[in-house]
């Protein structure tokens, strides 16, 4: 087997961390000695042991003198785990291949001209793009301190994510559906406006056996949330964020007896500034969020630019109706050159559906 086969095993490990390890990323690692793997490992739990530790405490044999890949360079400093690059030096490993190097600044390459000035031959990257692309969203936390915002909504062909009526149950089919709960287990938290409450009442919470459920945050400006809504009723199961401009004491209070916790945002334009929130996000440690708010939110978000993916989910219907729904509303760009473009895009077939996903490049263009 070549580096890239031990590399590509130890992406498919790191990916059974997806939705647990929050804030940290997912990495794996296998040790091979004289060309047989002798030792696997991942990431399995944030504040728990790091791949590297994993793998080496699994091998069936004297690591020294072998080889370890890992997707992501090992740390060298104290966390809440001990450094990694400590546990490879112990163990003897000869070699060291990375994936891509860790941008948070403690690291930063630290780690591996740590190995390097200890004897330990380091090589890499390899398969950069693939082990950067498994922790878009660690890169994007570490080097921001904000969330990494994934929008994602349903449409049929016509570009319609509701009937006239309101009625949006169900435009897409059960594969699409599973692959939404997928995505609340795997990120931190799942934003939705006051509008979407109000309108559909939802509960957010990921229904995949044995999944995750994110923090539930509703961006509700005056805050109009029914008492009665499934997210404050059950805000004492499932942690549940309403971030407002309502600085009334005696307002907020039943929230709070509820089990909310309530955010004071400034405003914007009269709506919650989405910026100031992001920041606020992601000193809580909330490194991701998957909007599913509807088009008023979404218009708000793009324009203030926090989006950083879009997930479009197209069923192959059509609906019809001036008044029905759009995923992206408010005030919209004036001129197509002002449109906010999507880049690198991929399709999925999922059952009769299809997933469209792309990055956002966000235009000169500002309202503001």
């Amino acid at each position: 087997m070549r580096d890239q086969d031990y590399m590509r095993l130890a992406l498919e490990l790191a990916e059974r961390g997806a939705g647990w390890t929050s804030p940290n990323p997912m990495v794996g690692a296998v040790v091979v000695k004289e060309g047989r793997i002798i030792g696997q490992g991942w990431h399995q739990r944030c504040g728990q042991a790091h791949a590297e530790r994993n793998a080496l405490a699994a091998c069936t044999e004297d690591p020294r003198g072998g080889t370890m890949y890992v997707t992501l360079e090992p740390c060298c400093h104290q966390g809440r785990q001990p450094p990694c690059t400590e546990a490879i030096l112990a163990a003897g490993i000869r070699r060291v291949v990375a994936g891509s190097e860790d941008p948070n600044p403690l690291v930063a390459g630290k780690g591996l001209q740590l190995l390097r000035d200890r004897g330990v031959e380091v090589a890499g990257p390899v398969l950069e793009e693939a082990c950067v692309r498994l922790n878009q969203v660690f890169f994007h936390y570490v080097q921001t301190g904000r969330p990494y915002v994934v929008m994602k909504y349903a449409m049929t062909m016509d570009g319609k994510i509701a009937a006239y009526t309101g009625a949006s149950k169900w435009i897409t089919g059960p594969e699409a559906r599973a692959r939404v709960q997928a995505l609340r287990h795997r990120l931190s938290a799942v934003m939705v406006g006051v509008g979407t409450v109000l309108a559909d009442d939802p509960l957010l919470t990921c229904r995949l056996p044995g999944g995750r459920n994110p923090v539930r945050v509703v961006c509700d400006t005056r805050l109009r949330t029914p008492l009665t809504a499934r997210v404050v009723d059950t805000a004492k199961e499932v942690p549940t964020i309403l971030a407002t401009c309502c600085a009334d004491a005696a307002r907020r209070a039943p929230y709070e007896r509820a089990g909310c916790r309530l955010l004071t945002v400034e405003e914007r334009d009269g709506r919650t500034d989405l910026n100031r929130l992001m920041e606020r996000l992601g000193r809580e440690g909330i490194d991701s969020v998957l909007l599913e708010g509807g088009g008023t939110l979404n218009w708000a978000a793009l324009e203030q630019g926090v989006v950083q993916r879009v997930q479009a989910y197209i069923a192959p219907k059509l609906l019809g109706g001036r008044e029905a729904k759009t995923p992206v509303e408010g005030e919209g760009v004036p001129h197509p050159e002002g449109a906010f473009r999507l880049v690198n895009t991929t399709a999925v077939r999922l059952g009769g559906d299809f997933l469209m996903e792309s990055e956002v490049e966000y235009p000169v263009y500002r309202n503001h």
